[in-house]
């Protein structure tokens, strides 16, 4: 299972779990898998798809971008430690 989390103390704190084989949504709209009700964040702003070893995350064309590990990217891969950066959202990558 992958946990996307943010750091503890975070002003707007988010916590994911997602399993291997599942594909899920992030963004502000209700009909987002992974709701974040943040500052730039788009309605529906990346999806993710789980794997036993990685996480692939796309950008679903959001208006401020989706970054891993400071990186702007339109698709890439997360690993455990990784940061994925959506808004002003950053939610970091761990397995458990």
């Amino acid at each position: 299972m992958w946990l996307i989390k943010t750091e503890e103390g975070a002003e707007l704190p988010f916590m994911f779990r997602i399993v291997p084989g599942n594909t899920k949504t992030v963004g502000r709209a209700t009909r987002a898998d992974f709701i974040v009700d943040a500052a730039m964040v788009s309605r529906l702003h990346c999806r993710l798809t789980a794997g036993a070893a990685e996480l692939e995350v796309v950008d679903l064309e959001s208006t401020n971008g989706t970054f891993v590990n400071g990186q702007r990217i339109a698709r890439g891969s997360l690993k455990a430690g990784d940061r994925l950066g959506v808004g002003r959202v950053e939610l970091t990558i761990s397995k458990s």
